[in-house]
């Protein structure tokens, strides 16, 4: 299993931080996708990573730590999670973002490996949490 996690400090609340993750599809547009679909709780996502397509079938979880979360329904991981948490600190409340993931290793082959998926899904959650910090 391979993870990227990003931390940030923002000067808001926990709860102006979760109200903004929670406006799906502006959300997940600001990770840079160039594709998003939401119904209801289900988000799917395309992007080109490289010089291959992804797309994904992902659904909103509950997670009784994290104030938002995912998982991958449908897409080229064997597994994926994408969870967010709020913790308040003196400064505002600080946003932990990590995605765990395994490839398919037999979908992607070698076309597409961890350290390129790292590399974009840390550029993703950056992209977030730059909206969350414009939106608030």
């Amino acid at each position: 299993m391979h993870s990227v996690t990003i931390t940030r400090t923002i000067d808001a609340s926990r709860t102006d931080i979760r109200e903004a993750m929670l406006e799906l599809e502006r959300f997940t547009l600001a990770a840079g996708f160039d594709e998003v679909d939401v119904d209801g709780r289900t988000i799917r996502v395309a992007n080109a990573v490289g010089v291959a397509e992804i797309e994904l079938e992902l659904a909103v979880v509950d997670d009784p730590d994290a104030a938002f979360a995912y998982e991958q329904r449908e897409g080229i991981f064997e597994e994926m999670r994408t969870a967010f948490t709020l913790t308040s600190v003196p400064d505002g409340t600080e946003v932990e973002a990590t995605t765990e993931f395994a490839l398919d290793i037999p979908l992607v082959g070698g076309v597409l490996d961890a350290t390129l998926i790292k590399r974009q899904r840390r550029t993703e959650l950056e992209a977030q949490l730059d909206y969350i910090e414009e939106a608030i």
